[in-house]
């Protein structure tokens, strides 16, 4: 009778053990799915916010990429209709100004940026930011060659600038209708990748949702 006893009780402590044990477990479980979730939610939380600023800030450049696009390409077609005509239009300092900081989009992934958004949003911004890169040190190149050429002679008679028989621009000179249309490309550049992020991220901003 007293082994049957000692069984059972041995049998009775080792479901009470086993019972602690599955409530450790499902305490750990739950403790570490609920810290999963709340992970998962502030992650979430976090690329949208990132996303929508992206989004903001693209509509805004867009917006003011076309008006300053027109403006030059208005420019740039009519030096050339007047230099195509026989016409000596003047040529002007050719300045280049941008708030583009090459920091901003490396704090951006360096916040959380490249584990937070998609593939496609991140080689998307990479080739947004190769675009600006590129434009910049081309508009960065002509505006030396201002510097050196163009702004120490702008007291000179127009004929230091072109060949009065030919009535064409002296060959140094040549980059000033060259400088105005690498502008307006780089205008129509920004454009194109600005939208295609743009596109993006409205993609990812809805299929999170």
């Amino acid at each position: 009778m007293s082994q049957t006893t000692e069984k059972h009780s041995r049998l009775s402590r080792f479901g009470r053990w086993a019972a602690e044990l599955l409530l450790v477990f499902v305490g750990v479980y739950a403790a570490f799915w609920l810290n999963n979730y709340q992970q998962h939610r502030q992650d979430a939380e976090r690329r949208d916010r990132i996303l929508a600023s992206l989004e903001q800030e693209l509509r805004r450049g867009i917006e003011s990429g076309k008006i300053a696009g027109a403006k030059e390409e208005q420019q740039a077609a009519k030096f050339r209709r007047a230099l195509d005509a026989g016409e000596t239009p003047p040529l002007h300092p050719f300045v280049f100004t941008t708030d583009y900081s090459p920091g901003d989009i490396a704090t951006l992934l360096q916040s959380g940026g490249v584990a937070l958004l998609d593939v496609k949003t991140l080689v998307a911004l990479r080739e947004l930011e190769s675009v600006i890169r590129w434009g910049l040190s081309d508009v960065a190149h002509y505006q030396k060659l201002s510097d050196e050429l163009i702004v120490p002679n702008l007291d000179q008679n127009i004929s230091f600038f072109y060949d009065p028989a030919a009535k064409k621009l002296r060959k140094r000179f040549e980059i000033y209708p060259q400088a105005l249309e690498a502008t307006v490309k780089f205008a129509h550049d920004l454009e194109r990748t600005k939208t295609e992020l743009l596109k993006q991220i409205r993609a990812e901003r809805q299929r999170r949702q």
